[in-house]
């Protein structure tokens, strides 16, 4: 029930169907609070899609986390979006390494919404602008980074006349 993830969402699906009814609910992810790997991450967003779709046409999860790579922890984040059918569409966020004093921490076992927190002597950080956010300045900021994965992960389920028409 994140408010940057509620609009997102929102967003990118008044994009294709403007009548659509949107109804966001508490979905569990069933993995950790911190998912450490782009699969913990997108199993996360599998799930609360699985979950999401009980009573909907489509069911769409969203989930946040940090992937280990040589140069650095990268945070991403993963959308998923399910139909009735079985098909699926996945959808990446953007990543972008974080700086060694977070990494760290997260990679001690804390989550990443409160260092943040810490660090910005903020409250509720991943409710606003999220990490990506304060490490941008705002030029982007969380919402955003998955209002575009939830449209990458939209792709399957939208017919090439939409296309045509934003030409």
């Amino acid at each position: 029930m994140n408010p940057a993830k509620i609009r997102a969402v929102e967003t990118a699906v008044k994009k294709i169907w403007k009548t659509a009814v949107f109804i966001p609910i508490a979905a569990p992810s069933g993995v950790s609070d911190m998912p450490m790997s782009d699969e913990e991450t997108l199993r996360g967003a599998t799930n609360r899609a699985r979950a999401a779709l009980a009573d909907a046409d489509f069911g769409i999860g969203l989930e946040g986390g940090v992937h280990e790579e040589p140069f650095g922890l990268l945070l991403m984040g993963w959308a998923v979006v399910m139909d009735k059918n079985g098909r699926l569409g996945i959808g990446g966020a953007a990543r972008i390494p974080l700086p060694d004093s977070i990494a760290n921490r997260v990679r001690a076992g804390e989550e990443l919404g409160p260092v943040m927190d810490d660090i910005l002597h903020a409250e509720k950080t991943n409710q606003k602008g999220g990490a990506v956010g304060a490490l941008t300045g705002g030029l982007v900021v969380r919402g955003e980074a998955f209002e575009t994965a939830v449209c990458y992960a939209l792709a399957p389920f939208i017919s090439p006349e939409l296309y045509k028409s934003k030409l």
